[in-house]
């Protein structure tokens, strides 16, 4: 039906009859003289219907916004004063011989144009709609060429595409799973992978080698900007090689996809310890673009008066820190209370400060409600230890070391974003080295990453001290954000039960739920390690879109819904007794029995 894309028509192109079709953008009479803007995926142009030829003219007539239809004419130059240089087809328009209407449209809930004060819900609602928007169909087409480039890498590198089973069991990954009832194994269910990772790893014991895939993955848990239900991951495996190898990789192509697609040069990767990043930033994804820094001050605030500092300056769960930020003394007071209102989203009782109006000028040149409560030398001590100058403001804070991290390492990004101190370009980061557990508020142990991970220990020193065990895990971040993490795999049953039992998974439930795992594992398992890209994610930093709902075609809401197609929603009766299920009557509900 068409011979060219309008984004494709331009002067190249003049005295040729062409054949276009797309959606009508915006119609415009002007004199006599019919404007079309005629949009279709590759851009817009622009078709001239001239009332010469009555027949086609009064079809244009009726065109509306969001019509279909199809235009063949001539490209001829736009005539002199007339030319748009934002349009790649600016310096040409066709002049319309036929038309033919294909489908009309009603009234579009939101015009194209001013979908910035459209709000998301009636966006998502009427996704048809704001899918026609260049940004969201430059958005797609990029991360169609991402997903290509991420191809052609991994199987030039040896790498098998295999895809893992969506109908899986539900294993302990972290969040809830999507459970899906069997209805020829009653009272029993599938559940959607939260990852394809123990299929991964069976592929190793398998033979196959390199492994990657593209792959769908499904979490119940809460949502965030970057967060999804069902989510896109570069999935990827590997057999003999360790951890630097896997990481040399992964990088590599990161770093080419980066210099295809953005012309942009990553540079190095550093490599940083969890211990280390969380020290300095608080954060085991921190922005290096931001050079504020957290510094420890409970060893001088151990013997003062002030029992908001010296309490968790004494207690080994907790921390003391200040972060020094230069030029902050010009933040007002109503700035400051916002900032303590922010910090106490992340469970801070407050937000204590010191503003340093005049280094010379010594404690009478300071600023803070805590001056009073704290002895004039451990005031100097904090200044001298944070080489603070005049106009400087210091945060703090004190609280359990959780708390503190969370709190002031948010604080951190967010008075860098507020003050303009947030350095352009891209930060690439390997963080390496995490524990290997996490104590949960009862004090039982939580795998950091999954059960999975190999710990850098023997199972005996692992039995001894879990608490101090490190684990063969890295994770990749860019400007903050948690690109991918990985880690190598256990391939010794010994090491994994050993894992089991700290986790409090005894034998009988470690066969029930991993009784497969554990048979690959005693039947020649490589040594095999590997990781997983959050596609979305990437796609979202890459266009530098607001959230991942941007990037991807058919996004769920924060609250899990689409509002698209109204899902999730209710099933009939007859299909929940084939399920052999039976819903919980709610307050002012009927039964579905």
């Amino acid at each position: 039906m068409r011979s060219h894309y309008c984004g494709q028509l331009n002067e190249a192109r003049i005295g040729e009859t062409v054949s276009l079709c797309g959606w009508v953008h915006r119609r415009r009479d002007h004199g006599g003289v019919i404007f079309v803007d005629l949009r279709d995926r590759d851009g817009l142009c622009q078709v001239v219907f001239d009332p010469d030829r009555a027949d086609t003219f009064a079809q244009a007539e009726t065109l509306r916004n969001e019509f279909v239809v199809r235009v063949k004419g001539l490209v001829r130059a736009r005539p002199e004063g007339t030319v748009n240089p934002d349009l790649p087809s600016g310096a040409i328009e066709v002049l319309a011989h036929e038309l033919e209407i294909l489908s009309v449209a009603r009234t579009p809930a939101f015009q194209l144009d001013e979908h910035a004060s459209v709000s998301e819900d009636v966006r998502l609602r009427h996704r048809y709609i704001d899918l026609r928007r260049p940004e969201m169909i430059d958005r797609l087409r990029f991360r169609s060429k991402v997903c290509n480039s991420i191809r052609n890498y991994l199987d030039d590198n040896g790498f098998l595409d295999i895809e893992t089973p969506i109908l899986t069991r539900a294993t302990p990954e972290g969040a809830r799973d999507y459970l899906v009832p069997s209805r020829t194994h009653p009272g029993e269910f599938f559940a959607l992978p939260q990852s394809p990772q123990l299929f991964k790893q069976i592929l190793m014991v398998a033979g196959m080698d390199r492994y990657y895939q593209i792959a769908k993955c499904f979490r119940d848990e809460d949502l965030r900007a970057d967060r999804q239900p069902e989510f896109t991951q570069i999935d990827i495996e590997t057999s003999f090689m360790d951890e630097a190898g896997i990481m040399a990789v992964a990088e590599n192509m990161i770093r080419q996809i980066f210099q295809r697609h953005l012309d942009v040069d990553l540079g190095e990767f550093p490599r940083m310890t969890w211990g280390e990043a969380m020290r300095r930033f608080g954060s085991d994804k921190p922005d290096l673009r931001i050079d504020l820094e957290f510094t420890d001050i409970a060893d001088l605030m151990q013997g003062v008066d002030f029992k908001v500092f010296a309490g968790p300056a004494n207690d080994p769960d907790s921390r003391v820190v200040a972060l020094r930020v230069p030029g902050g003394a010009s933040l007002s007071r109503k700035e400051i209370d916002d900032y303590t209102r922010f910090v106490g989203i992340y469970g801070a009782k407050g937000l204590a400060w010191i503003k340093v109006n005049d280094l010379a000028a010594g404690i009478e040149g300071l600023q803070s409600p805590i001056i009073k409560f704290m002895p004039e030398d451990v005031v100097k001590q904090v200044l001298d230890r944070l080489q603070v100058a005049s106009g400087d403001i210091i945060f703090f804070g004190a609280d359990k070391a959780g708390i503190v991290n969370e709190a002031i390492g948010a604080l951190r990004l967010k008075v860098a974003a507020d003050l303009g101190q947030v350095k352009p370009g891209w930060a690439p980061l390997w963080v390496v080295d995490f524990p290997m557990f996490e104590r949960d508020k009862e004090g039982n142990l939580n795998s950091l990453h999954h059960p999975f991970t190999a710990p850098s220990c023997t199972p005996e020193a692992l039995r001894d001290s879990p608490d101090k065990a490190l684990s063969r895990a890295y994770d990749m971040v860019l400007n903050g954000t948690e690109l991918g993490g990985g880690s190598i795999r256990i391939n010794q049953p010994q090491m994994q039960q050993a894992v089991f039992d700290l986790l409090g998974i005894g034998e009988e439930e470690a066969q029930e739920k991993f009784g497969f795992l554990l048979n690959a594992l005693s039947s020649g398992c490589p040594p095999h390690g590997g990781l997983a890209f959050g596609l979305d994610r990437l796609i979202m930093l890459m266009t530098g879109a607001s959230s991942i709902r941007e990037v991807i075609a058919f996004p769920k809401t924060q609250s899990a819904a689409c509002p698209l197609t109204d899902a999730p929603g209710p099933v009939a009766a007859k299909q929940l007794r084939e399920l052999n299920i039976r819903l919980r009557e709610q307050p002012g509900t009927a039964s579905t029995d």
